[in-house]
């Protein structure tokens, strides 16, 4: 197995004018805009079972949904976030306890559509030709969406009773403000580490590939996160400070917003696709001479 930061034997500018190249013929800038419409019709039907399942099993909470909101907003347009947080609101004040399963399941059937087009649209970056049968890709996309939303609960979990627990700890050992202070700071940086471990599970398992190293944190990972929080903190900023969306469009104003962010967020996931298979080109290149 080639080292993982090894790049492939690239330097960081070949790699980058070669990631450059696939942008500028604007194979990821189309994908990604095809990504964020998928991505708007999935993420309520998704909001819809992460709350349906929390409540099923006693577990939703004011706290972890307005963790949820909370970073959510840090690095979405206040607009989009708002728009967010009122569906899930409605959502929790909607469902009951009890749910219906077959509402459920259609949810994550209308979730699922939006890890499918992601699949695809990794293929494409990867060179990869789709061979899996429809029903395989439903059921891989379905898990996928479902080990994301453990993930979202976990995250969330750890940051709500664990600082609470921290805290706790803190105020019997007499380092009640200090240790509460880094558990605030701490908060980001698991913040962060769940974004790269999900960038990299989709990286390893939504396209098809034959082979799969697991490695913890792939360069394309790096990349795509980094270029993500830079991207959605400047729009969030320009939106926020300099945007004029209400006005142009009026009532469909947050909606573009939320649009434009996961058009954001789907060019920064294929640029990091992009970086791994350009590597990985690479590697394979080495190997053969």
């Amino acid at each position: 197995m080639a080292p993982m930061w090894s790049l492939g034997g690239l330097g960081w500018r070949p790699l980058a004018a070669n990631v450059w190249k696939e942008l500028s013929e604007d194979r990821i800038l189309g994908r990604a805009a095809q990504l964020s419409f998928y991505f708007l019709l999935s993420i309520f039907p998704l909001l819809l079972v992460l709350v349906a399942v929390l409540t099923r099993i006693g577990f939703l909470k004011s706290a972890l949904r307005e963790r949820l909101s909370s970073l959510f907003e840090a690095v979405a347009p206040q607009s989009a976030s708002t728009l967010v947080d009122d569906a899930l609101q409605s959502i929790t004040e909607g469902i009951g306890a009890g749910g219906i399963s077959f509402g459920l399941l259609i949810a994550l059937w209308a979730a699922s559509s939006g890890m499918v087009a992601l699949m695809n649209a990794l293929n494409y970056a990867y060179g990869i030709e789709e061979t899996r049968p429809w029903w395989k890709r439903r059921l891989i996309a379905a898990g996928l969406v479902i080990a994301l939303m453990s993930l979202i609960v976990a995250a969330l979990t750890l940051i709500v009773y664990g600082t609470g627990l921290f805290e706790s700890l803190a105020a019997g050992l007499g380092l009640s403000g200090a240790l509460a202070t880094a558990v605030r700071i701490a908060e980001w940086p698991a913040a962060v580490g769940f974004v790269l471990l999900v960038f990299n599970l989709l990286y390893l398992y939504a396209p098809n590939r034959k082979h799969r190293d697991w490695h913890w944190l792939l360069p394309g990972t790096a990349a795509a996160v980094g270029l993500w929080l830079l991207a959605s903190f400047g729009f969030k900023v320009y939106v926020e400070d300099f945007g004029t969306y209400n006005r142009i469009y009026g009532s469909v104003g947050t909606v573009v917003v939320l649009l434009l962010w996961f058009y954001i967020s789907g060019i920064a996931i294929l640029i990091g696709a992009q970086v791994n298979s350009e590597i990985e080109i690479a590697r394979r290149h080495a190997t053969c001479r």
